[in-house]
């Protein structure tokens, strides 16, 4: 495997697979003595698109103030 003109370098698919590296997941670089590591970070980062949409979800749960009858009555109707 070789290191491209500019700097990148194709992480084998099998192991992204066994690492859980899946795109747009942020990793950082250890280098311990001559030797250099790719790291995941810890996600305490950007929320993940799925985290964001429980948000917008969560969010929205509480703008409409209805009792269980009021909704069952308009799901019914008369």
């Amino acid at each position: 495997m070789r290191i491209t003109s500019k700097g990148q370098v194709t992480i084998p698919q099998t192991v992204r697979e066994q690492t859980g590296l899946l795109p747009n997941t942020d990793v950082e670089f250890v280098v311990d003595g001559g030797d250099v590591r790719i790291v995941k970070t810890a996600s305490g980062g950007r929320p993940s698109r799925g985290a964001r949409a429980v948000q917008r979800l969560r969010a929205s749960g509480g703008r409409v103030r209805m009792t269980t009858d009021e909704i069952m009555a308009l799901t019914r109707g008369d």
